[in-house]
């Protein structure tokens, strides 16, 4: 007999953490994050966590749970979280999972593809490339390799790219023809998938707004805390939106609204490419096109939650 579980998704800035609180106090459930910034600790103002006297007594799992030096992958998410869902099914509680990292929540859900491991050498060269090269070279190489891929990692996203071309080339044939092979996910789970989506306009005013406060409320002094803390440049968040351009800043390479500029454009985009990702992934989508902290959300889910309990 398989068991319930939500799982909230949609774009960056569209309400996932405050929709997924209130189906979680509704229902007898606890939250169970899959954003990829969020797991990392000290990393709090430019992931735009949820703080703790916000979460209003529910528990979050999978929060501020790994340190910025360790590069926490796809399968590491998907095992800690299938650990984490396993012991709320055998309290007897309802699983919320929360996020924008699609990859995340697929590599539970449904599996991940048996990838290549990482090859040292291969990696060495291609970050020395992406580093001598002008920007954008990495991603027409994955675009001759694997079109469809490309289409889904953004040019600047460095880490990504990388690991995107190592795959093609050590699997010998495009990452995205590998996803087809057989994978294994929660089989005695049954997902009730949430997908907020309001109007794009709005959406992209809230995104604009989240980007300026980030930076008004101390994303600056976060990242030269955590650099005087000796957290790498090189660490895994840093290459995030937000923390990326306020780097920038830091090192006198574009202006603090240059960088504003930046990150609002930068997640408009991001926003995009999440709503194309879930569109095209995510089996039985229910969409709600609200915000996730909207009355409206709430009724719909309340009705879609009882519905699938």
């Amino acid at each position: 007999m398989t068991s319930p579980a939500v799982a909230v998704v949609g774009p960056t800035a569209s309400g996932k953490s405050e929709l997924a609180l209130r189906i979680a106090q509704r229902h007898g459930g606890e939250v169970v994050n899959f954003d990829s910034v969020q797991v990392y600790r000290r990393f709090d103002i430019g992931s735009a966590k949820l703080p703790p006297d916000e979460r209003q007594g529910v528990p979050h799992h999978l929060l501020d749970c790994v340190g910025p030096e360790r590069d926490y992958s796809a399968g590491d998410y998907s095992r800690d979280a299938a650990a984490v869902v396993a012991d709320l099914r055998s309290r007897g509680v309802l699983p919320v999972l929360a996020g924008g990292t699609g990859f995340y929540l697929e590599a539970l859900c449904q599996g991940l593809f048996p990838a290549p491991a990482t090859d040292p050498r291969l990696r060495a060269r291609l970050q020395e490339v992406a580093g001598r090269r002008p920007r954008g070279h990495l991603w027409r190489v994955l675009e001759r390799l694997d079109a469809k891929a490309a289409a889904t990692i953004h040019a600047n996203d460095t880490q990504k790219l990388i690991r995107a071309v190592e795959v093609c080339l050590l699997g010998k044939r495009p990452m995205t023809e590998q996803w087809d092979a057989p994978s294994s996910g929660l089989a005695d789970f049954r997902f009730l998938h949430l997908g907020l989506a309001p109007p794009r306009e709005q959406l992209y005013a809230r995104i604009n707004l989240r980007a300026r406060r980030m930076f008004e409320e101390g994303l600056l002094e976060e990242i030269e805390r955590l650099l005087r803390q000796g957290v790498p440049r090189t660490a895994k968040p840093f290459g995030a939106l937000g923390y990326r351009q306020g780097l920038a800043v830091l090192d006198g390479e574009c202006t603090l609204q240059e960088a504003v500029e930046a990150t609002m454009v930068r997640t408009r985009q991001y926003a995009k490419r999440q709503l194309t990702w879930f569109r095209r992934r995510t089996p039985g989508l229910r969409w709600i096109h609200h915000f996730g902290s909207s009355e409206e959300a709430w009724r719909i889910a309340d009705e879609e939650v009882l519905g699938w309990l």
